[in-house]
């Protein structure tokens, strides 16, 4: 029998000389695949998650390969005799000997059961070309002196090209025994279950939000919206705060080390730039008023407070990216290099109407377009996402301004595509512009709807995945932009069983 060794050329015709030395390939890896595949048809199904077309060196090889994987996805025979009606033109074929070089192929190949290792070896070396021709693109880019031509656009570009690249190959999960699922599982309930019982997720802090959520997540989609003014980015920067300051690192049930208790966190402010961000976030620490930090009006006790309370959050978790108007692809690219470099357990988004796609035609589907990337992101990097969302104005017009589902807006697909819609409702902020004359019969009812509504706000979980929907009361004190937990009344009795 002919040596597979002797079949062809150790380099393909097309590769010129410099190509030659310089990309690595392995012919006879491709040769013994090819051949193990025109031999057992069912070798594809093992090594086509894997291996694609483009991974061969050989452009005749690519070929081959194409066809055997059309004909068996068809469930149609790939051998050489079924091949040969499909390459019985092809040029590089013919240089080879035509179709006799098909069923040397064939003849030549050892065993099928080496055909993984063989798939792995032609994908590693080609992942090695990619990269050296990526290595040369970066090059020949930075070479290039353009005005358009930005380097920082350039260190974008070439990190998507070098995630996109590392992320090829990897095996799809398909099927998996419901043993398997079940073992995650009952995995996921211990981890709640060691927790005292209360959370699967990240706790936020806020203990009546996490008793209807289970804490936040990984992978999960969270969309909190609002109205202007409701507090949406309040609420977003406390449950921020609250786990980046509670944040330990461990040895997690899996063996790995992370977060077992709160988190780090990464937050996109499109609208507020860092440092508005930061004095929010001092604000609460210090209980100095936000109002009084923007304007400088502090008293000296007041001043050391909110000094003191950054310099006990220097070393917090918490990282901030303020450029306005990006991209999704770049959100994607960032949050990557966070989870990279530093780590990441929960990305907050504020808010998700100020992120551009890709699609510049219909607003529609520009936002279907972001809210199908942010819920990517969620399942790809295995974090928590939380977007804030604006509502439509149709809330004003309604007697009851309590939101719903239907006011998200601009497109239905946030709604489709989130895995927890929550609304923040303040209806102390409404009854502060209704105030009806000093002195009249309405004025008394006013009085006791705005006591009762002092200092309270909602959050209604419209939809949840998971778990029941329902409204949720937290407390709310403005001077600070703080949420917090709302104290029943049976806890000052002491009697818990009286507020269930």
């Amino acid at each position: 029998m002919t040596e597979i060794t002797a079949l062809r050329p150790m380099v393909p015709a097309s590769a010129t000389a410099p190509e030659a030395e310089t990309l690595p390939h392995n012919i006879e890896a491709e040769q013994q695949l090819l051949g193990a595949i025109l031999t057992n048809n069912d070798v594809y199904d093992r090594i086509s998650s894997l291996v694609k077309a483009p991974h061969f060196y050989d452009p005749v090889h690519q070929r081959i390969y194409e066809i055997a994987a059309a004909r068996i996805q068809k469930n149609a025979l790939a051998s050489p005799v079924t091949l040969k009606a499909f390459l019985d033109d092809d040029a590089g074929l013919k240089e080879l000997g035509g179709p006799a070089y098909l069923v040397r192929l064939a003849g030549a190949a050892i065993s099928a059961y080496a055909a993984r290792d063989y798939a792995q070896m032609i994908y590693d070396l080609a992942v090695r070309r990619e990269l050296i021709q990526l290595g040369r693109d970066i090059v020949a880019q930075a070479a290039k002196v353009e005005v358009t031509n930005e380097p920082k656009d350039q260190i974008i570009d070439a990190e998507q090209r070098l995630y996109t690249l590392g992320e090829q190959g990897v095996a799809e999960r398909g099927f998996q025994s419901f043993l398997k699922a079940a073992v995650e599982a009952v995995n996921n309930a211990n981890a709640a279950y060691q927790r005292g019982g209360g959370l699967a997720g990240i706790s936020t802090g806020l203990i009546d939000l996490d008793r209807k959520l289970g804490g936040l997540h990984p992978s999960d989609l969270l969309i909190l919206a609002g109205r202007p003014s409701m507090g949406k980015t309040s609420l977003a920067t406390n449950i921020a705060f609250n786990i980046a300051k509670s944040y330990k690192r461990g040895r997690l049930p899996d063996g790995r080390d992370g977060a077992v208790e709160g988190g780090i966190v990464g937050f996109f402010s499109l609208e507020m730039s860092a440092e508005q961000l930061a004095a929010r976030i001092l604000s609460e620490a210090s209980e100095v008023p936000s109002e009084q930090i923007r304007r400088g009006d502090m008293q000296e006790v007041e001043f050391r407070r909110f000094v003191d309370a950054a310099k006990a959050l220097e070393a917090c978790p918490l990282y901030i990216d303020d450029t306005p108007a990006l991209p999704i692809s770049q959100v994607a690219a960032r949050a990557r290099r966070l989870k990279r470099t530093h780590g990441l357990d929960l990305l907050i988004i504020d808010y998700l109407q100020l992120l551009k796609g890709s699609s510049k035609e219909n607003r529609v589907q520009e936002v279907s377009e972001i809210t199908q990337g942010l819920k990517a992101i969620a399942k790809e990097l295995d974090i928590p996402v939380v977007a804030l969302s604006q509502l439509s104005r149709a809330v004003e017009s309604r007697d009851d301004k309590r939101p719903q589902l239907s006011d998200l807006r601009e497109s239905g697909s946030i709604e489709q595509d989130a895995d927890v819609v929550m609304f923040v409702y303040r209806e102390e902020y409404y009854l502060s512009r209704m105030e009806p004359e000093a002195g009249s019969p309405a004025h008394a009812e006013w009085f006791k709807k705005a006591e009762n509504a002092h200092g309270k706000a909602e959050v209604i979980i419209g939809k949840q995945r998971h778990g029941p929907i329902g409204t949720v009361e937290l407390s709310f004190e403005g001077r600070f932009t703080r949420f917090g937990n709302l104290a029943k009344p049976w806890q000052g009795s002491g009697s818990p069983d009286a507020g269930f």
